[in-house]
């Protein structure tokens, strides 16, 4: 009995353990820690296209829809809709921010084309 009793103890730590270092290397966990900083941080899965992605930079929070699509000799993400979750996050950005996080998206899809909605979008015609 007591051996069974050291056994589920070992066990019971081992798994405590497992848990923890996944938390700590959980990658939404260190989205949500860059969002509240104010930091930035790109998420995604890159072998998921059905997946969006979401990037927080300076305090929004912005997600990208990734569409497939044919290029010359393979399919790949061709367009991605980016759009930002509370536009009254976005005071103080400048078109020059948005140009920053194109060129980080496109480093993960360089054949996609990068669409903004609105109000991003307004600003990034001008």
């Amino acid at each position: 009995m007591a051996l069974l009793l050291r056994i589920v103890i070992i066990i019971l730590i081992i798994y405590i353990f497992y848990k923890g270092v996944r938390y700590l290397i959980d990658p939404k966990r260190k989205l949500d820690e860059a969002y509240e900083n104010g930091n930035y941080y790109f998420y995604d899965d890159v072998k998921n296209v059905r997946k969006n992605f979401f990037i927080t930079y300076k305090g929004a929070l912005f997600e990208g829809e990734k569409y497939l699509g044919t290029t010359d000799n393979s399919f790949e993400v061709i367009s991605i809709f980016i759009f930002v979750h509370d536009a009254m996050k976005l005071q103080g950005f400048t078109k020059e921010d948005f140009l920053y996080l194109e060129k980080e998206v496109q480093m993960n899809y360089p054949n996609a084309t990068i669409n903004w909605k609105n109000p991003i979008e307004q600003l990034m015609k001008d």
